[in-house]
């Protein structure tokens, strides 16, 4: 009897939808990005680490612009500048 009152509430809570290709897209962009992220710091010594992050904050970048996640947006923007100048130096 409480199980079924606290499941209709917690139901009526959530918003039940479907995802636009747009956000499926991005979604799938984000976890791509976010693997070359987390592979880029074993390889950071050679220039592959430095490519591997720049292409994963340019993947990330779509799932953040998409969600309106202004400061993520900003971090990836950071991230890949800042390893483009690195690559350059390099």
């Amino acid at each position: 009897m409480v199980t079924k009152k606290v499941t209709s509430i917690l139901k009526s809570l959530v918003k039940e939808r479907k995802l636009t290709p747009i956000e499926r897209l991005s979604s799938r962009l984000g976890y791509m990005g976010a693997g070359f992220i987390m592979i880029s710091p074993y390889l950071l010594p050679s220039t592959a680490g430095a490519v591997t992050y720049i292409i994963g904050g340019l993947l990330s970048l779509p799932q953040v612009w998409v969600a309106k996640q202004w400061n993520l947006v900003i971090v990836n923007v950071n991230v890949t500048l800042g390893y483009l100048i690195y690559w350059y130096n390099i």
